[in-house]
Parts: C-alpha cells; sequence; structure tokens
C-alpha cells in the first residue's frame, strides 16, 4: 500500500513537530519550517521512530517558495493526504494602539496572506478526499493581543469559510483547538511562566490525533 503524505507548515518545533512525530508512522512527512538546524533534529527523530521526512526549509510568505514546495509534491506524490498548519507569527504583547506597524505587517504576512496563498496552492493537491488541519486560539481577542490576535482570527476565519464551502465535496477541514503549552511562541507571550501547568505538545499532538483517528489511517 502507498504511504500517506502529510505536509505540516511550521514543523520545526512545538505542535508541528509533535504532529510529525506522532504521524510518522503512518505518513510520510513533508516538514516545512524556516530553521533548517531544528528540522535536521527533527528528521532524526522520525527516522529512530522508523519513518521518513523530506525536508523543506522553506520561509511560508514566500509565495514563489510555496509554489515550488507545492509543484514539487506533485510531482512526486501526486497528491496530498493531510496538512497540518501550525506556522504562526507572534508578535509581541502591546496595547493596541501602540502595535508596532512592522510587527503587524510581519502577522498579516504569516498568518493571513500565506495562509490564503497556501489554502490556494494546497487544496488542489488534497482533492476531495484529502484533509487539512488549522488550530484556533482562545487568546484572540483578550488585551495586549492585538497584532497576533486579530490576524489569528482573520487566518482561522479564512479555514472557516473553507470548511463550510468544501462540508460536502470535500477537502475536509478541521478547526482545532490546542491547551496552552509550552512553546516558544508562548514564551515569548509569557516570560517566566510555569510550564508544569501546560500541556505538552506531545500530549496535545495525541489528543487532537485521537479524535481524528479513524479518518486519517
Amino acid at each position: 500500500m502507498t504511504q500517506k503524505t502529510v505536509l505540516i507548515t511550521g514543523a520545526s518545533r512545538g505542535l508541528g513537530a509533535a504532529l510529525a512525530e506522532a504521524l510518522c508512522e503512518t505518513h510520510h512527512i513533508i516538514a516545512v519550517a524556516k530553521t533548517t538546524g531544528a528540522l535536521e533534529e527533527l528528521d532524526d527523530r522520525i527516522q529512530a521512530r522508523g519513518g521518513s521526512a523530506t525536508l523543506a526549509p522553506m520561509d511560508i510568505t514566500s509565495a514563489d517558495a510555496m509554489a515550488t514546495l507545492c509543484r514539487g509534491i506533485f510531482d512526486r506524490w501526486g497528491s496530498l493526504d493531510l496538512w497540518c498548519h501550525t506556522a504562526i507569527h507572534a508578535a509581541p504583547l502591546a496595547p493596541t494602539d501602540h502595535v508596532d506597524a512592522k510587527d503587524m505587517a510581519k502577522s498579516v504576512a504569516c498568518n493571513i496572506t500565506a495562509t490564503s496563498t497556501l489554502i490556494t496552492y494546497v487544496s488542489p493537491l488534497l482533492g476531495q478526499s484529502g484533509q487539512a488541519m488549522f488550530f484556533d486560539d482562545p487568546v484572540v481577542g483578550s488585551k495586549f493581543y492585538g497584532a497576533y490576535g486579530s490576524t489569528k482570527a482573520a487566518q482561522i476565519a479564512l479555514a472557516k469559510s473553507w470548511q463550510a464551502e468544501t462540508a460536502k465535496i470535500g477537502p475536509k477541514i478541521h478547526i482545532m483547538t490546542p491547551a496552552p503549552m509550552p512553546t516558544a511562541t508562548r514564551a515569548r507571550f509569557h516570560p517566566g511562566e510555569s510550564r508544569d501547568d501546560l500541556a505538552s505538545p506531545h500530549a496535545e499532538a495525541a489528543r487532537i490525533l485521537a479524535a481524528l483517528r479513524s479518518s486519517l489511517v
């Protein structure tokens, strides 16, 4: 049987890396992130579990790079079974009337524009039977989260529209809400926070995939 494929954008650490490790026994992992070293470390862990990965050290805000990536996926595999979009730009916390213009522009580029571009490119690879996962964050609308929260909300709005449009025809779109995890993103928001009360990315990956397991294997 041909091995299934999963594209994970934002795969180098946190939930993306945990999903890659959790899925590598049933899927070939196509791991996208900007940090080459972290991707190589992920590849070592995947190989230790008997899995395989294709590493794509790319910036998702480059439309040309994402077009090249998706064309390469089509040329090699013809399609995708699953896309997990965990990539996010976490702008520094700031009062809404003090949001830095450059931070806002980076947030829009990564969290909204790149997501929209990727949906356009990845959708044909998923076809009618593929699936995609996006990840909501309950901090949206909280004080000081203006840049991150507004662009995260817009990202999820894109996912919800796509979900509604494809409900009867596919691909199937899932929107999950992970528990707070001790990720690099959260550490930037909450420096010095105790990690003891946070869920591990591996535990959250297992919980999320358990809820979808019947349709992923």
